[in-house]
This record gives structure tokens, sequence and C-alpha cells, in this order.
């Protein structure tokens, strides 16, 4: 009988993601970026509140790199422009593992809701 593949694993055993980590795969869940465009991407979203130096976005792309949750995509190269620009994407996994972060804090919104936190409201 041939043993199983070792699963990998559960998106669910990443959890919580840093905040910071939440808003790159968020960024990336619309498509291939490079990294000034998400860090574009993440000030357009807070409206200029979150300002991520380089080297700090750099080494949370590493990080998630690294987990497999993010991977370069080779194929998405500007035509025009600086062709340094290394464009990244979700990996399936990484998209799972936002997915229950996503699920997860749906659920504490829940909560501060219930203990009136906060008024209950259309997202």
């Amino acid at each position: 009988m041939t043993p199983l593949p070792k699963a990998g694993p559960e998106p669910e055993s990443l959890l919580p993601l840093k905040s910071v980590d939440t808003l790159i795969l968020t960024m990336l869940a619309a498509g291939a970026r490079h990294g000034y465009g998400i860090r574009q991407d993440i000030l357009a979203h807070s409206n200029g509140t979150i300002e991520l130096e380089a080297g700090n976005l750099y080494r949370h792309m590493r990080r998630l790199e690294s987990k497999g949750l993010i991977e370069e995509a080779p194929e998405k190269r500007e035509a025009e422009g600086d062709e340094r620009r290394i464009y990244h994407r979700l990996t399936p996994f990484g998209h799972r593992v936002l997915a229950a972060e996503m699920l997860r804090l749906r659920a504490l919104v829940r909560l501060a809701v219930a203990r009136q936190i906060i008024a209950p409201g259309r997202a």
C-alpha cells in the first residue's frame, strides 16, 4: 500500500495573521502586484494612515513567501518602466489562509455587535 502524501499545514494553524500581513494578502487578492504597488494600495485603502516603509514591507513579504502564502509572478513584468519590479501573487494556500483570517475577523465583528461595542451595519 502506498502511503498518502503528507498534507501541508492547515490554514488555521497560521492564524491570527498580523495586520500588515492581512493587508498585503488582501491587496494581492485583486491580482499580482509589485511591492511599490502594494504599498500604494495600502495607502489608498487606509486613506493615508498606514504608510509602510519599503524595508518593512519587503520583510513582511519575504516572510509570507517563506510560509508559502505568496510567490513571485514571473509572467507579470511591466512592458514599460522599471524591469527590476518583481510582481507577487497569492498562492492557493495563501488564498485559503486569507479566507480563514477573514472568517475569524467576521466572527470577531459579530461578537463586537452582539456586545454593543459597535452598531450593526452593512459591510
